[in-house]
């Protein structure tokens, strides 16, 4: 019988994933990990929540830092909290960082991702990282310590992306406290001047946007220039922040993309302004 993973969407509210293949299957003391191949190509399940998939991650993992390199006034050094998959760090090199600090409090996800994963760190790569020997750094440590003390450092950063799975209402997940006031105030802490953070924010959908709206309303009273972009091919959408106040980040932003260092294959000016326009239900 083929097996499949039930992925809770909202109350009342789930979807069905078939697995054709697992490829790895662990408990890494922080959540329950599932590689394996889906119709979307081989795909990361974490505690039964599709994280990536083969098809698709390059939309997701564009839409959220390609904004945020777009509206920060340098991309030089890039602190990623989460996504152990790694992507976003090669996408942050690639958008000519020269330093990438990655903290993720899940080593044995992060090397299996490497693993099994067609995308994301290879084995060598992440080896490389985990010494420090280039221009990724990966940290195995809780997000919150590490903000905690980079705070009292020297090390300023031009963006901060928070990449977590989504905001939930279980009180016993500790990831839920990385997108809280404080979190987001510490991180603002340590960005460079013209810095911006950025985070994954949930579902513009109407039956599960709940998460959405915690977050825009965190952003705009924190940030004095808040972008949203909502992927016009994903399920997701993805705020960014700035301290100071930008005229129109947006016609900004859309005026850089062609000469930026990274020209991403899933995002163009046409993507980036329709999709920096929020939900009606926000911007009411």
């Amino acid at each position: 019988m083929t097996r499949q993973i039930v992925e809770p969407l909202g109350e009342g509210l789930s979807r069905l994933w078939q697995l054709d293949e697992v490829l790895l299957e662990a408990s890494t003391g922080f959540q329950q990990l599932l590689i394996g191949r889906t119709a979307h190509g081989i795909s990361l399940f974490c505690d039964n929540e599709r994280q990536s998939a083969e098809a698709t991650q390059l939309v997701y993992h564009e839409a959220l830092l390609v904004p945020a390199m777009l509206l920060a006034e340098r991309v030089r050094s890039v602190l990623i909290i989460g996504s152990s998959e790694g992507v976003l760090s090669q996408l942050a090199v690639a958008g000519g960082a020269e330093l990438v600090d990655h903290v993720d409090i899940d080593r044995t996800a992060v090397r299996e991702c490497a693993r099994h994963l067609p995308y994301g760190y290879t084995p060598a790569e992440l080896e490389a990282a985990e010494s420090g020997t280039g221009k990724v750094r990966v940290h195995y440590r809780d997000g919150w310590d590490f903000l905690a003390e980079a705070v009292s450092g020297e090390q300023r950063y031009d963006i901060v992306v928070i990449d977590l799975p989504d905001e939930n209402e279980d009180a016993e997940a500790q990831h839920n406290r990385l997108y809280e006031k404080e979190f987001l105030l510490r991180c603002a802490e340590v960005l460079a001047e013209g810095g911006v953070v950025a985070c994954q924010a949930g579902c513009p959908t109407m039956w599960r946007n709940d998460t959405l709206r915690k977050a825009y309303q965190r952003f705009q009273e924190l940030f004095g220039t808040v972008v949203y972009y909502g992927s016009d091919e994903h399920e997701w959408a993805f705020l960014s922040g700035r301290a100071d106040r930008l005229g129109e980040p947006v016609r900004w932003m859309t005026e850089r993309l062609p000469n930026a260092a990274y020209r991403p294959s899933t995002m163009d000016e046409a993507a980036l302004a329709g999709g920096t326009v929020p939900p009606r239900s926000l911007r009411a």
